[in-house]
């Protein structure tokens, strides 16, 4: 009974040790410089926006105008910044805001 709790406990632990580690391994995360750099040189991308999210990290959008590349980052107050999304096809807009005016 024992050597069974023993090896179940064994078990399970090797599976949270495993699961942390794939955790950790999707996370590409970097100092903010090593990002910006990284993306410059590779990608050709640069700072397009930036926001504030409601937890206090910083949303950025990188993108190159020339190849259509683009990037949004997120950095945590104190932390690294981390890669959330990448993909092609980037365009600049600027709409105009829809006329809310009732016309009364």
């Amino acid at each position: 009974m024992k050597r069974n709790f023993f090896l179940m406990s064994f078990g399970v632990c090797a599976m949270m040790m495993a699961a942390s580690q794939v955790n950790a391994q999707t996370r590409n995360c970097a100092a903010h410089e090593a990002v910006v750099e990284r993306l410059a040189a590779r990608y050709g991308e640069s700072r397009q926006s930036i926001g504030l999210g409601t937890d206090n990290s910083v949303i950025e959008v990188f993108a190159s105008l020339e190849t259509g590349s683009w990037t949004i980052t997120v950095t945590k107050p104190g932390g690294p910044t981390c890669l959330v999304a990448a993909g092609q096809s980037f365009q600049q807009v600027s709409e105009a805001l829809p006329n809310t005016d009732s016309g009364a």
